[in-house]
């Protein structure tokens, strides 16, 4: 399945109409229902193929964002053979209380992987908490950076976003299908 395929499906599958109120606070008129596209496995994996291209050499950790990011860095890490860790918003209080579960993060370069980027806050505090835990964090994966500043305000905590699909590649995408 080429880029352009994998879009329209992303779109067909995943994209809502209505309003909803985004993590940022902003109100939008559409959403990208991200479990849409990560409930389906034949859908999740042909995402994941086309993201490892774009896990920067030297990658160590691939590192998920509760709880969307999870299911995407498990599938991503079967195609790149990169362990994986799992980081939780915040730090549970009980069992090893820790932040992030899975493969250890300290002294080792770490890529932090989300679904959707729409401003980047998530991204963000995780990567300060991963960088306080002692990784080595320059760069952030999404399946979709909906365009909406989440670039800018990555590029300012010096977080390179790569996106495997864009909002303009959505929008592209739904356009060949009227």
């Amino acid at each position: 399945m080429n880029l352009s395929d994998l879009a329209r499906q992303v779109h067909a599958t995943s994209r809502l109409t209505g309003r909803f109120v985004l993590r940022s606070g902003r109100v939008a008129d559409e959403y990208f229902d991200k479990y849409q596209f990560e409930a389906d496995p034949v859908l999740l994996d042909a995402l994941a193929e086309h993201m490892a291209a774009l896990v920067p050499v030297g990658t160590q950790v691939l590192a998920g964002l509760e709880m969307g990011g999870i299911a995407v860095v498990t599938a991503l890490g079967r195609h790149t053979g990169l362990p994986c860790a799992f980081v939780r918003k915040a730090a549970k209080p009980y069992g090893t209380a820790r932040l992030a579960e899975g493969a250890d993060v300290a002294g080792r370069r770490v890529l932090v992987v989300e679904d959707v980027v729409t401003s980047g806050g998530q991204v963000v505090v995780s990567t300060q908490h991963l960088r306080d835990l002692g990784g080595c964090v320059d760069s952030a994966l999404c399946v979709i950076d909906r365009q909406e500043g989440g670039a800018g305000a990555l590029a300012a905590e010096d977080i390179e976003l790569r996106a495997l699909l864009t909002r303009a590649d959505l929008d592209s995408a739904a356009a060949l299908d009227r």
